[in-house]
């Protein structure tokens, strides 16, 4: 039986319906917005997955190519690999939707959120979250939600909830939100330069619209009345707590107060392989239940020592800020390059400057555009001291780089002024803590090296925070140990003026929009430290490109001197880049980009266009080439291209009997443009642009 409930959002009908299709799924929920339509489904194990500690829930949103009425592009015509639209929109389906399992929850679990219809909004995203979550509410699914998505935008100071896309290019900010009924769980998002009162505002008008939608999935929840399936508790020896807590207890809180990551991390492996061999027995959980007593007291240490004492592993307190050092120019033949270390994370950020060849073409549900900046972000295994193959950049690459990209985008110089496409990546040669922020910090110094005239300075910080019951810490720049066993990771960038991106990802229910401004308070307190310390190694941009970066120059041409640039079959513009050694770009709208690898080829092709394009100036003498001869005159060619007519009563002072006793095809004369009519046509004198006769070679020439 399929059962429905409708909601307005944003001027369109939400709508959520569940028994009509898919229905060998534990949950399945069909969402309709507008023309966009979304199949999210949910199915879990019937048993748990033995011998793990962790949730295993995977998350995937799939875009069909048919839903925008398109057959996918290659060779076998069907979808293939997840595009970075996919893994990223995946991710966001996945952040709010794990926090709300019970932590004995091992059952493996699958959620997918397919795109069957997508219209020009670019909202699929959002809707797939609510859609997966309605999935998982309706299900049998142990879910603690449910949760909802929108989207927000900003334009003329008005928050405008689920933009589409034409809204979101006059926007000053860009936040995805999601969330259940009581509390914020992820934002993911950036903005121009805006102040934390405004991102703040966003939020706040997101959770309301999410609290009306979260509402409407319970009612559909209750109209199914599936009883959830229970979570077995799993039960561990309190005498076997009890002789964990007191072997190691007091050592671990010795170990988690060295400041080194490796050497804490070493030090903690012994402590609970000492333990697991001192109290193993024939019991084949024994080993499993040590371990987990273990993190336990290593969880409960960690976060009692910073509530109470206020005190960190490496000796911070809460609002420090681990020692920064920055350098720029470290890689001698790169475009431009910077070495960014906060604490024990470190990036090695380097810019690569190309012309529009190297632009990326995006072929999405939406439509067609180009990349001019990306960012790509790699996390090698040596930069937390592993030793395991190297693959492909997975989620968390794709993820991090988006938001570092994200972060930069708003400090951009526009094309017309700086008309170079970008590539800069981040290689994190060090990692404990924050290293997507790092990649933010590194990315401005090694941009601003290379000479990209980038407004301002961009810094990131990643805050933390430590929840338990009313005693509350927000912690700034945290360390990969306060990531794991905290309750939030919040990433905020921006530049001295404002915000320019934001991440936050919930492990416990939610927080309150007061903790929430707290936490971008000192954030902002955080990054102007940062970029204090950013400004001692480089305060502007270079004003200078490296040596060994292309050289791109722009002219603006009128729009219908394009074919004569380009010329028959590309033949003009084809003999331009060979004779010149440039590579030409020429937009529709009349920007014409020369690049060249030094600036006297570039002049050189610049001057050869400017030639092709130059307008005929009346009163003004040219030197023409002869391209035909007729009976009543002959047509000169005085700029590439450009024909004017010389009549035969203008070749010469005295009387002409035969064009062709005057001038050869071939020949260069001097000619003098008379007029230029409405139909564009030249008439040009030969006479005008001769001296006068002496008198007596008139009369000889009249005599003769």
């Amino acid at each position: 039986m399929a059962h429905v409930v409708e909601i307005e959002l944003a001027g369109k009908i939400l709508r959520l319906e569940t028994g009509r299709v898919a229905r060998q799924a534990d949950g399945a929920v069909l969402a309709s917005y507008g023309d966009i339509v979304v199949l999210a489904t949910a199915v879990a194990s019937q048993t748990a997955k033995p011998g793990v500690d962790f949730l295993p829930l995977t998350c995937d949103y799939q875009e069909k190519a048919y839903a925008a009425g398109k057959i996918p592009g290659g060779y076998f015509k069907r979808e293939g690999r997840p595009s970075e639209r996919e893994v990223l929109t995946s991710r966001l389906i996945d952040r709010p939707i794990r926090p709300l399992f019970s932590e004995n929850y091992h059952f493996e679990t699958q959620v997918i959120a397919s795109v069957l219809s997508a219209d020009q909004t670019g909202t699929s995203d959002v809707i797939g979250i609510t859609a997966a979550s309605a999935a998982l509410s309706v299900s049998n699914i142990p879910f603690l939600g449910p949760v909802a998505g929108v989207k927000v935008g900003r334009v003329d100071g008005q928050f405008v909830i689920n933009p589409d896309l034409a809204t979101l290019e006059k926007s000053d900010l860009h936040l995805i939100v999601a969330g259940t009924a009581d509390a914020v769980m992820m934002v993911e998002g950036g903005a121009n330069e805006q102040p934390e009162s405004v991102m703040l505002g966003a939020i706040e008008a997101a959770h309301a619209e999410i609290k009306r939608i979260v509402a409407k999935i319970l009612e559909l929840q209750a109209k199914v009345g599936k009883t959830k399936r229970t979570v077995p508790e799993e039960h561990i020896d309190e005498g076997l707590k009890k002789q964990v807590r007191d072997l190691v207890a007091k050592q671990i809180r010795e170990a988690i107060f060295i400041p080194n990551k490796s050497a804490r991390q070493e030090k903690l492996d012994a402590i609970k392989k000492e333990a697991v061999e001192k109290l193993k027995s024939d019991d084949p959980n024994r080993e499993r239940h040590v371990k987990l007593i273990f993190h336990s007291l290593e969880y409960t240490e960690v976060r009692n020592m910073i509530l109470e004492k206020g005190s960190r592993a490496d000796g911070r307190g809460p609002a420090d800020i681990r020692p920064i050092t920055c350098e720029v120019g470290v890689l001698p033949r790169t475009h431009g390059s910077a070495l960014f270390t906060r604490g024990e994370t470190q990036s090695l950020a380097v810019v690569t400057l190309g012309t529009s060849d190297d632009e990326q073409r995006i072929d999405g549900l939406e439509g067609e555009y180009y990349r001019t900046f990306m960012l790509h972000y790699n996390f090698p295994p040596f930069s937390v001291g592993e030793a395991r193959p190297l693959r492909s950049p997975g989620r968390r690459e794709v993820g991090h780089g988006a938001l570092a990209e994200r972060a930069l985008k708003p400090v951009l110089p526009d094309k017309e002024k700086f008309p170079y496409t970008l590539r800069l990546v981040s290689d994190i040669l060090e990692s404990n803590g924050s290293s997507s922020m790092a990649t933010v910090c590194g990315g401005s110094l090694a941009m601003m090296d290379a000479g990209v005239p980038i407004r301002e300075s961009v810094a990131g910080i990643a805050m933390g925070l430590i929840k338990e019951d009313e005693r509350v810490t927000i912690l700034s720049d945290i360390l990969g140990l306060e990531d794991h066993l905290g309750d939030m990771d919040f990433k905020v960038t921006g530049t001295k003026n404002g915000v320019t991106a934001l991440q936050m990802d919930i492990k416990i229910a939610g927080i309150t929009a007061a903790l929430m401004k707290d936490a971008l308070e000192q954030a902002r307190k955080g990054r102007l430290h940062i970029l204090e310390a950013m400004a001692k190694a480089l305060s502007t941009s270079r004003t200078n490109l490296s040596a060994y970066a292309p050289r791109i120059f722009t002219l603006k041409i009128k729009q219908d001197k394009i074919r004569e640039i380009i010329g028959p079959g590309g033949k003009t513009i084809r003999g331009i880049i060979a004779e010149c050694g440039v590579k030409i770009n020429v937009e529709d709208t009349g920007i014409v980009s020369v690049a060249a690898v030094d600036e006297a080829s570039a002049q050189k092709a610049i001057d050869r266009i400017n030639s092709i394009i130059e307008e005929v100036e009346v009163g003004k003498i040219y030197m023409g080439t002869v391209r035909k001869i007729m009976d009543f005159g002959a047509f000169v060619e005085i700029l590439p291209g450009t024909d004017g007519l010389v009549h035969i009563s203008q070749l010469a002072h005295h009387r002409v009997q035969s064009v062709a006793d005057e001038v050869q095809e071939g020949q260069q004369i001097m000619v003098k443009v008379m007029e230029v009519d409405r139909q564009g046509k030249i008439r040009l004198s030969r006479k005008e642009a001769m001296a006068p006769p002496q008198v007596g070679a008139a009369k000889e020439s009249s005599g003769g």
